[in-house]
């Protein structure tokens, strides 16, 4: 089997085509901190339209967004993530805490993720065992499908 037919059965390689570039976790992370229109991901992000309308064009076909009429009555439509795209939310925090242990040094000013109610930090991800201990990678084994 090529490597090609098994990346077919690999969830990650499924997965990044769907949202693997820049602008695609760019658009799901805004629109976790609330934005919903083209010209709002377009100002935040500093992406070029053509860009933009064919990331969301393709998060949506995607099932990860839905467009929807402008919550305020105007014409304007709105892209809301779908359940497919809040489950999403694991990843780019999972995505976020990486950044924040390796890529910053400590003290240097960034944003920072905290829980809406209490404003505390939100914890690190950390996958667990049946029995509640940590799990690391090396613990773990992926079981290929066979030709």
């Amino acid at each position: 089997m090529g490597k090609q037919k098994q990346a077919e059965f690999c969830p990650v390689a499924r997965t990044l085509d769907v949202v693997g570039d820049r602008w695609s976790l760019l658009i799901v992370r805004d629109a976790f901190d609330g934005i919903r229109r083209f010209g709002e991901f377009q100002r935040n992000l500093g992406i070029a339209r053509n860009i933009l309308s064919d990331r969301l064009q393709k998060l949506v076909e995607a099932g990860v967004l839905e467009v929807a009429p402008a919550s305020d009555g105007t014409a304007y439509q709105e892209y809301l993530l779908t359940a497919r795209g809040r489950d999403l939310f694991t990843v780019v925090v999972g995505l976020r805490q990486w950044g924040e242990h390796h890529l910053y040094v400590k003290g240097e000013a960034r944003s920072s993720l905290v829980e809406a109610d209490s404003g505390k930090p939100v914890p690190q991800l950390v996958l667990r065992r049946r029995d509640g201990s940590a799990l690391k990678p090396e613990e773990t084994v992926v079981r290929k499908v066979q030709p």
